[in-house]
């Protein structure tokens, strides 16, 4: 579907559903293409679609790398609907003088909320319990039933301390009295520290000592499974493991294998390698907590990402208050992105 007016200005394309009224900022622009039926392009249906765009509103299903670029020379933006951008080759677009920006900080919270749940709905053995009483296979109190672990004065592990994990340290620090470990590429600021009681230790460190330990490093080649089969080796068996950064973080097929083991007591999933495929194993261990990429899925901060992706276009493209300075361009391949 396109707008029907102004024939010369720019075209560009909306690779997935969104919502009806961020389409229509963006049509006081742009002629705009949408995808109102929601299909996932193929890379040569998306090349296609890409044909006269000037810029595209996307989202992680969407690869944007060289030859896709080099098909397209008159584009000029890509904009994600989402922090993560493993989906967007930065170094490529930054050669060819393509914009690249994604939408961080509108999410930090939201995602920080669902990380700690889904933490705590592994520790608590919520899924395993409720599929039991689903079953019809409650018929009495035990004092063993579904015995998970605490979260409260537990030791909080941290991999990533971007913005979403400094979210989850804080809900564990403040609310839950957890004592908080982390391991970043570099150390915080001892100001971003004090308040969480948090501290830095080597990565083994922090897996052998966290009773809870949450992922939220972004994807890269250096990070594909940054853990997997030695790094669940050193987990206590007690210990839960949550993935709220991005498939291919953590080797899902070692995972599952720990799960099964008992080498680890459970696990919380939102992203997984190869999503929306999971891999089957994952699917018949008990004791993991399963959910499809939904971390930051309420309406007001999808909206909120929407309407940022679209300022990003409408800026890039030379338009709005921002012409010409979109509010969040992906940073420099070196720097960190949570």
């Amino acid at each position: 579907m396109s707008s029907t007016s102004g024939s010369l200005r720019p075209s560009v394309l909306v690779a997935r559903a969104v919502f009806d009224d961020v389409v229509a900022r963006l049509a006081a622009h742009f002629e705009v293409e949408t995808n109102p039926d929601d299909r996932i392009f193929s890379p040569a249906e998306l090349s296609e679609r890409l044909r006269g765009k000037a810029g595209a509103f996307i989202t992680g299903s969407e690869r944007i790398d060289a030859p896709l670029l080099d098909a397209h020379p008159q584009l000029r933006a890509v904009c994600n609907m989402a922090v993560g951008y493993n989906n967007i080759d930065v170094e490529a677009c930054r050669q060819r003088g393509v914009i690249a920006t994604n939408t961080p900080d509108v999410l930090t919270e939201t995602t920080a909320d669902f990380g700690f749940a889904l933490m705590m709905a592994a520790a608590r053995r919520i899924a395993e319990s409720e599929h039991f009483l689903r079953r019809g296979e409650w018929t009495k109190w035990r004092y063993d039933l579904f015995a998970g672990s605490d979260v409260h004065g537990a030791t909080l592990g941290i991999l990533g301390m971007g913005r979403i994990g400094r979210g989850v340290a804080q809900r564990g620090a403040l609310g839950f009295g957890m004592k908080v470990l982390y391991h970043n590429r570099s150390r915080l600021d001892p100001a971003l520290e004090a308040p969480l009681g948090a501290r830095w230790v080597d990565k083994d460190t922090l897996l052998r000592e966290a009773d809870h330990l949450v992922i939220v490093v972004p994807y890269s080649p250096s990070s594909h499974h940054a853990v997997g089969e030695r790094e669940l080796s050193l987990m206590k068996p007690t210990a839960t493991l949550t993935n709220i950064a991005r498939g291919g973080v953590v080797d899902d097929a070692a995972l599952a294998r720990a799960l099964r083991a008992g080498r680890i007591a459970a696990a919380g999933l939102d992203v997984f390698e190869g999503e929306p495929a999971v891999h089957r194993d994952l699917l018949t261990v008990p004791n993991v907590v399963l959910t499809p990429h939904i971390a930051s899925a309420t309406v007001a901060t999808r909206r909120a990402m929407a309407n940022l992706a679209a300022d990003n276009l409408i800026a890039a493209l030379g338009f709005g208050p921002q012409a010409g300075r979109p509010p969040t361009p992906i940073p420099a391949p070196s720097a960190p992105s949570r």
